[in-house]
């Protein structure tokens, strides 16, 4: 009996300190990068996805109208939603194509604070760790890239998550070699992203929470929902009251509304080469859907957030604005 004793103990404090370990590694906290607001606590960035193709596709239009309104509206930085280097990603962190696409094309005065980027799948065709490293940093101060983060400010915090990852076809596809480094065993990373975000939601503090991936949850263009995000990522949104949800992946500009919940979803991945010409706009929630190029600016104070979408001319193609006492669009 003694023995029996013995061992059950061994055991116990074994799968306890195996859980432990588990547990420590489930809650690794992500990156966190505080960024102030104004003076007067308001706040306003731009937000663009799906554009590095030095300059065709009316990419340099864009950027020139993104330089417009982000002096107009005195932005604090810049969030990338992915696929900022097509068509295969970087080759190294020495390739021309990040000067050549990002540096080059952006230049307007306005333009010149930090930019936010998550990867999109086509980045991880390429040498997906080049638009991680620092060297790009020192070619450029504004490039902030990795794979899952938070940027904190007193009135939002935002969520940056690593969505490529989550997709099972891209492990299976016989068309494309994805730069995998880092992210298997593809389980492991991905829940280990899950419990990092679940466990920043649950710290925040902020009045406003958006978090940003490559990959849509809800959309209605080409691409469509991405059904492993709809089954677990969505849930974690949903559970700490997410305002809105911010992808690019369609090369569209979309506002779709949450049938469970006050969660928005706002696809801006039309920096560049659009024109589809495919969309379900009868499907439910659809309260905006565009499929030209263009970007989307969000600007918030204490209690209220104003989005707006231009096209490649700058014109407003629709306003949106969600208070924490009103929830109320326009068109």
């Amino acid at each position: 009996m003694a023995v029996y004793s013995g061992i059950s103990m061994v055991l116990c404090l074994w799968v306890g300190v195996v859980f432990g370990l588990c547990f420590a590694s489930a809650i690794a906290e992500l990156p966190t990068f505080h960024h102030p607001t104004k003076g007067d606590g308001s706040l306003s960035f731009l937000v663009i996805g799906d554009w590095g193709r030095k300059g065709d596709y009316n990419q340099s239009q864009v950027a020139f109208q993104m330089g417009e309104i982000g002096e107009q509206l005195a932005i604090d930085f810049v969030v990338s939603t992915g696929d900022n280097f097509y068509d295969n990603g970087l080759t190294g962190e020495h390739d021309q194509a990040f000067t050549e696409s990002f540096t080059d094309v952006y230049t307007s005065e306005s333009l010149q604070k930090q930019w936010y980027s998550v990867l999109g799948n086509h980045d991880y065709r390429g040498d997906a760790e080049a638009q991680l490293s620092s060297h790009l940093r020192k070619l450029d101060s504004r490039w902030l890239c990795l794979r899952s983060f938070v940027v904190n400010t007193e009135i939002v915090d935002l969520f940056f998550v690593d969505t490529t990852p989550f997709v099972d076809e891209y492990f299976n596809s016989p068309e494309h070699v994805y730069d995998w480094r880092g992210v298997f065993p593809q389980q492991t990373y991905t829940k280990n992203v899950l419990n990092g975000l679940e466990y920043a939601l649950m710290k925040s503090t902020a009045k406003w929470r958006i978090v940003i991936g490559h990959h849509a949850i809800r959309s209605a263009g080409h691409h469509g929902d991405t059904k492993e995000l709809v089954e677990r990522l969505l849930p974690i949104l949903r559970t700490y009251n997410v305002d809105l949800y911010m992808n690019g992946h369609d090369h569209s500009l979309e506002h779709i509304s949450d049938d469970e919940s006050p969660i928005q979803f706002m696809t801006s991945g039309a920096g560049s080469k659009a024109w589809r010409g495919d969309v379900t706009m009868d499907r439910k929630g659809v309260s905006f859907f565009y499929d030209g190029q263009g970007f989307m600016s969000v600007q918030l104070v204490e209690n209220d957030i104003g989005i707006v979408f231009y096209d490649v001319d700058g014109q407003v193609l629709h306003r949106w604005t969600m208070s924490k006492q009103l929830l109320h669009t326009a068109i």
